[in-house]
């Protein structure tokens, strides 16, 4: 994982307040102490705070992928990692299963908690009257993870994530370079903007080089993802796959085992994507960098509710493009274990 960034770094040292009391001596004040731990956590009655403790934070976490997938895992534990480190209460909420209306739902019951703070993704358009109900609440909010074209447009504070388009055309110029002409994006069949702004960048890739890119969605749960890809590379003639996910990624490289001139690259990681890239299966991952999405908004919220304090107001924060390869994949491979990477 990089080391953390100067704004990083400063957020985190600003969770206690050291005062002069006297004559060379110092007083350190902490802020109450919160107990995180796994599952959905629920906040205190507005006004309590953290640990009954008046000053304490609450921040409310929607996303629309759950904490039992291996990417959201990762998420949430950036999420728990800030809690601790700021001392604020967090309710972490997503969907069962992913649906516009139960996320919406989720967003309303957040804004209807009136936390300090509201951390949101925002996988949709159709997401965006709720966020809009957020803001016009007076809650602090940030949109994480997909959303990164539209967040400007819905007043938050910032979007924390991956600019998408930027990485699919960073993703597409690394294919371009290995020989790829012929590029077949694996998106997804739940729509999700983020992933066709990825695919978009490919396509914008292929054409710098004057090739071309055709796009297939697949179910990404079905045992028949495997054979779905190889039989779309077969029908576009492709040379190359860019896989929109880390599932999708696999199934790539399980699927066009028989064909080692199919360069494959994707997106995500994961223990089995990492073996993969190891392996030289996979030619790189693009890595988002999960972790800092739920650890980073956490943070910036807390001290902008305790101190006013927060950075690149109305902008987006990055945390990728990162490229994983073989040259590095042993290590990332060591903290994809750990759900830190």
């Amino acid at each position: 994982m990089r080391r953390p960034t100067p704004i990083l770094a400063a957020a985190a040292l600003l969770a206690a307040a050291v005062a002069a009391a006297g004559c060379g001596d110092t007083k350190t004040v902490q802020e109450g102490a919160v107990t995180v731990s796994g599952g959905e956590r629920t906040a205190p009655a507005p006004g309590a705070g953290a640990a009954g403790n008046p000053a304490g934070v609450r921040i409310a976490v929607v996303t629309h992928g759950q904490a039992s997938s291996k990417f959201w895992t990762i998420v949430h534990n950036g999420v728990e990692a800030g809690a601790r480190q700021t001392d604020v209460s967090v309710t972490y909420r997503a969907p069962d299963v992913y649906s516009l209306e139960k996320m919406v739902a989720l967003i309303d019951q957040a804004i209807a908690s009136k936390p300090d703070g509201l951390v949101v993704s925002l996988p949709e358009p159709g997401l965006a009257p709720a966020v809009r109900r957020a803001v016009k609440a007076g809650i602090p909010t940030v949109t994480i993870n997909s959303g990164s074209d539209m967040y400007a447009k819905l007043g938050v504070l910032a979007h924390v994530g991956q600019p998408e388009d930027r990485a699919g055309l960073g993703a597409g110029r690394r294919l371009a370079a290995a020989g790829v002409r012929r590029a077949l994006c694996v998106n997804l069949k739940i729509p999700n903007q983020g992933l066709d702004a990825r695919c978009a960048g490919l396509a914008k890739a292929m054409k710098e080089v004057g090739g071309r890119s055709t796009m297939v969605r697949v179910d990404d749960q079905s045992p028949e993802v495997a054979n779905r890809i190889a039989r779309a590379v077969d029908s576009a003639r492709a040379d190359g796959v860019l896989a929109d996910n880390a599932l999708s990624g696999v199934a790539a490289a399980q699927g066009l085992a028989d064909k080692p001139e199919v360069t494959i690259g994707t997106f995500d990681l994961g223990p089995d994507v990492l073996k993969a890239v190891r392996d030289g299966r996979i030619a790189f991952a693009v890595d988002q960098q999960a972790y800092l999405q739920g650890y980073l908004p956490v943070v910036f919220l807390a001290e902008r509710a305790r101190y006013g304090l927060f950075p690149a107001q109305g902008d987006v924060i990055p945390t990728g493009p990162n490229f994983v390869t073989k040259a590095n994949a042993a290590k990332v491979l060591a903290l994809s274990e750990r759900s830190i990477r």
